[in-house]
């Protein structure tokens, strides 16, 4: 391979990561931002990324905005934060003049901080749900009947007593009117055992099947890991159509069925039922922000939103110096009636720091394993 190969290669997959990237942490920051305005706190800064400033403006309200050269997250710094993190730190505190004294975050109300705090993840999660509405009322979303095309032989179905030509009509009493659906539920229940409402030739009819996990290669060539049934769809396929309303509404299905999946696979690893390998760190989400990006820009427009829900989703683990951690030392505050002390606090950012670190560490070597297929 030529340099000039190589570093197109590398374009092609810094590019969209970036795209990705910096989209889902300024709608993060975003949120933080608007809603401490709202609250009347005054923000000092807004930036994107860590490091060196590429780039930076002063709004007519005092706070920078800047772009630094590290673009690995991002913050919002108030005017009474110690630091990026919002950690106490015990030292002494600047004095600040009456109207910057007013707008200090740490004298606004538990409910009015929570709130800031929450505000981050929430906007990841509206804005999941707004791409997903969009592809919805734009595209429509291709529906294949719940049929029966085929029995995989030795498959979960198979020793369930599937047949060519059954309709599925529940799965544990909920009905099914997608072949997709089937896929959904599926894919994220191996080795439970599932009850299937069929039916066939007029009658209706239960089923029990246990779906297997399977490791197998997507479009890519990436190994997934995934539960199947060992059925084939048939068919024809329908384009459903939605109003803004319904878009929105299955907007939010989407959303939810992310982060409930995302939930289950993460207290599987805790639980040793499944392998943690799955988990990605930056060459991870590069790598697939590359691939994706060759399907072209709707298809990395929604990858955005996935990722939208995981950062969401993971700034809300109830760790310190995540959007999680205040908020659980908000709850602490709110029942004891005053805060953990700063040294308590300062102890608790250390181990969170120590807990993502070790976290992004892990997932990166999980990258590198991946990447030169040792792992």
């Amino acid at each position: 391979m030529s340099i000039l190969e190589g570093l197109y290669g590398l374009v092609g997959y810094l590019v969209p990561f970036l795209f990705v990237l910096l989209v889902v942490v300024f709608v993060h920051e975003l949120g933080h931002f608007v809603v401490a305005r709202l609250c009347g706190v005054k923000v000092k800064a807004f930036s994107i990324g860590f490091g060196p400033e590429i780039f930076a403006f002063v709004d007519r309200k005092g706070t920078r905005w800047r772009l630094a050269a590290i673009p690995l997250g991002g913050y919002v710094k108030f005017i009474d934060d110690m630091n990026a993190a919002s950690a106490q730190t015990g030292a002494p505190r600047v004095p600040l003049s009456p109207e910057d004294e007013a707008g200090r975050f740490q004298t606004k109300s538990i409910a009015r901080r929570a709130a800031i705090v929450a505000a981050g993840p929430a906007a990841n999660f509206l804005l999941a749900i707004a791409i997903f509405a969009f592809f919805f009322m734009s595209y429509g979303q291709p529906v294949y009947p719940p049929l029966v095309g085929s029995v995989m032989p030795d498959s979960a179905a198979a020793e369930a007593g599937f047949e060519e030509g059954d309709l599925i009509v529940a799965i544990e009493g909920s009905p099914i009117s997608d072949f997709g659906e089937i896929q959904r539920v599926v894919g994220a229940s191996a080795t439970d055992t599932l009850r299937f409402s069929v039916e066939r030739a007029g009658e209706t009819i239960e089923l029990l099947a246990s779906p297997k996990w399977q490791t197998m290669d997507d479009r890519f060539g990436n190994e997934i890991r995934v539960g199947l049934l060992g059925i084939t769809r048939t068919g024809e396929m329908t384009l459903k159509h939605y109003g803004p309303l319904e878009a929105v509404g299955a907007g939010a299905a989407q959303t939810w069925y992310i982060l409930e999946r995302s939930l289950d696979y993460l207290r599987n690893v805790v639980l040793g039922v499944e392998p943690a390998d799955q988990l990605g760190g930056p060459i991870r989400v590069a790598q697939i922000s590359g691939q994706v990006a060759t399907l072209g820009f709707a298809a990395l427009v929604n990858l955005a939103a996935v990722m939208s829900v995981s950062i969401g989703m993971i700034n809300l683990f109830p760790v310190p110096m995540l959007d999680g951690g205040h908020l659980m030392f908000y709850a602490v505050e709110a029942v004891r009636g005053r805060p953990l002390s700063e040294r308590a606090q300062g102890v608790g950012f250390q181990i969170g720091m120590t807990l993502v670190l070790a976290l992004m560490l892990f997932a990166t070597w999980n990258d590198i394993m991946r990447w030169t297929g040792v792992g």
